[in-house]
């Protein structure tokens, strides 16, 4: 079979257009950049009409880069950002309004208004919990708020996709309004065991069925495209599926163990679960990754909110670099930061810091400071988020993680990569291939119609880049990381005002504001081992458990052991007393 296969990658900075041949490598590419806005403090939006003419622009672009015609092109598959919300009106295919896109937070207050009961309840239905990223408050926000999406659910005008069904619905010229599982379980809607939106859900959302876009598997023939709309060609439209897992998949974590990091505009970090759905925890998801003939892929997820879009505010923001690729250079200017860390809650602290009100902050300046530490701070902070994240999934898996694989934008910095495996302490492998999103959405696109064969031809043709192996003592580590802690909680005190030695939030919100390897270690500790053993159990060192014992029982309001038992108790930290 001749030809090639096209990905439409729409992530948050932009469309990334690439064609891959049978190898897997790609033959020509095109990027066009999309405009964010920031109206407000925490809201992001994007125009959904320009994304839609961006990703037609990179598309011709590479078609002529790759010296071939429309019609060679075999399938089309869409990798995209997920949980960013648009809404559009059945009659005319255009959209109302601009996109919520995932980071934004202006449905905090919503999901605020549910009880812990029905809070625990949504989690374990659709195996995701309950935050402002997902579209499920994004959307009811909308519903809320904007005359215009009101009016087109009056007349029964009102569509609602992600990011992959407003593109299928495009260039299908509106013949079809689907999604796949692994986007719409990001909604928030979605059940977890039935694979179905959940009634239940959507009820408490106050949501209707029929502005949802159908469920289908994230390898098949939805449509195809509308002449009129895509340079008068009809291609099949065969895959769909959100940007991580899409990564995931190309990163061949087609089974469970391997574990994938993307560093993006967020940074995402999968450890595929296969059939298994585990229960979800503060500061890891459960999503599905993809379903291939019916069957699901589960994995665990752990993400921070911001992570390569803070070299391009360093960037437009700041000025401090012309191009984001000087970034390696900068940081390598300086042996080390000079005790400087950044920490980039520019939208607020995601899970599983979970603070809304923590803003952007950069620690331990002096007069010595320059750009360059600034630089190489920002730089490490996706190391310490993508640390973060991993300790996450590996105290809801019980498995520590052997090496990790990366892919994503700014994955092509060795200085990161270096100290990302610096500071794990495992190696970093990364392939020839670092726009995995993109590949991703192109292999399950080949399978649907048969270009490839099977998981293990997909498999076979990932190659080795890099592998970068850690260079610095433990104890070095533990050093750095504990600062990072540091720095994160003293980011996450912005906009407190509570007076000194008084906490006004209640035992359950004060529960709510630990980590989950806070609440870990606090568990053990109350339970009667001892730091040694706590270290033992969860795979690191002494000093940081300590530090994690100290920072929980701080924000608890506890001082002692005796008080540290009786409070995990009333929280259901534990059973009964010490063992």
């Amino acid at each position: 079979m001749d030809g090639l296969i096209l990905s439409i990658d729409q992530g948050t900075s932009g469309s990334k257009i690439h064609l891959f041949d049978r190898s897997g490598a790609v033959t020509a590419n095109s990027y066009r950049e999309t405009t964010q806005y920031q109206p407000q403090q925490g809201w992001v939006e994007q125009d959904p009409e320009e994304i839609w003419r961006k990703a037609l622009q990179a598309t011709e672009e590479a078609i002529k880069g790759a010296r071939i015609l429309p019609e060679d092109i075999l399938a089309i598959g869409i990798s995209n950002q997920r949980c960013t919300t648009v809404v559009w009106s059945k009659a005319t295919g255009e959209a109302i309004g601009r996109a919520i896109v995932w980071q934004d937070r202006r449905s905090w207050e919503i999901c605020e208004r549910f009880s812990p009961g029905d809070r625990a309840e949504i989690g374990r239905r659709n195996g995701i919990g309950l935050y402002p990223n997902l579209s499920a408050g994004k959307l009811r926000w909308l519903l809320d708020n904007d005359r215009s999406v009101q009016r087109a659910a009056d007349r029964g005008d009102l569509l609602f996709g992600t990011i992959d069904a407003w593109l299928v619905w495009r260039l299908s010229g509106g013949a079809a309004h689907v999604t796949d599982l692994s986007n719409a379980s990001t909604t928030g809607l979605l059940n977890i065991d039935t694979l179905d939106y959940d009634p239940w859900i959507l009820d408490k959302f106050g949501i209707p069925r029929s502005i949802l876009p159908g469920l289908r598997d994230s390898s098949e023939t939805y449509a195809y495209t509308d002449p009129e709309a895509f340079f008068g060609v009809s291609i099949p439209i065969a895959a769909c599926i959100g940007d991580q897992p899409a990564a995931a998949f190309a990163q061949t974590c087609h089974s469970p163990g391997t574990i994938k990091n993307t560093y993006g505009t967020g940074s995402f970090t999968i450890l595929p679960t296969g059939s298994r759905h585990l229960e979800t925890r503060s500061g890891v998801i459960s999503p599905v990754l993809w379903s291939l003939q019916g069957k699901a892929t589960f994995g665990l997820e752990g993400f921070a909110d911001v992570c390569g879009q803070i070299l391009r505010w360093l960037r437009d923001g700041l000025g401090v670099m012309a191009e984001i690729n000087e970034a390696d250079g900068l940081a390598m200017q300086v042996a080390d930061t000079g005790g400087v860390y950044f920490v980039p809650s520019m939208v607020g602290l995601a899970a599983p810091h979970q603070n809304p009100n923590a803003r952007g902050t950069i620690f331990g300046l002096n007069f010595s400071t320059t750009k360059h530490h600034v630089v190489r701070a920002a730089l490490e902070s996706m190391a310490y988020q993508t640390r973060d994240s991993l300790e996450n999934l590996e105290a809801a898996s019980g498995a520590k993680a052997g090496f990790l694989r990366v892919d994503g934008g700014s994955a092509r910095s060795d200085f990161l990569l270096q100290f990302q495996a610096d500071i794990l302490g495992i190696p970093v492998e990364r392939p020839r291939i670092i726009e995995a999103s993109s590949q991703g959405a192109a292999y399950l696109a080949g399978l649907a119609i048969g270009y490839w064969a099977s998981l293990e031809e997909i498999a076979s043709n990932w190659r080795l880049d890099t592998r970068f192996e850690p260079r610095i003592p433990e104890s070095r580590r533990e050093e750095l990381y504990e600062g990072w802690l540091q720095a994160i909680d003293y980011a996450g005190r912005w906009g407190v005002k509570a007076p000194a030695g008084e906490s006004k939030l209640s035992l359950d919100q004060r529960l709510e504001s630990l980590s989950p390897r806070e609440r870990e270690v606090l568990r053990h500790y109350a339970s009667g081992k001892s730091m040694r053993e706590v270290s033992a159990l969860l795979f690191t060192s002494i000093k940081t458990v300590e530090k994690q014992r100290h920072d929980a029982m701080r924000k608890l309001g506890v001082d002692n052991l005796a008080s540290a038992v009786r409070t995990c108790i009333e929280l259901g930290l534990l059973e009964d007393g010490p063992d």
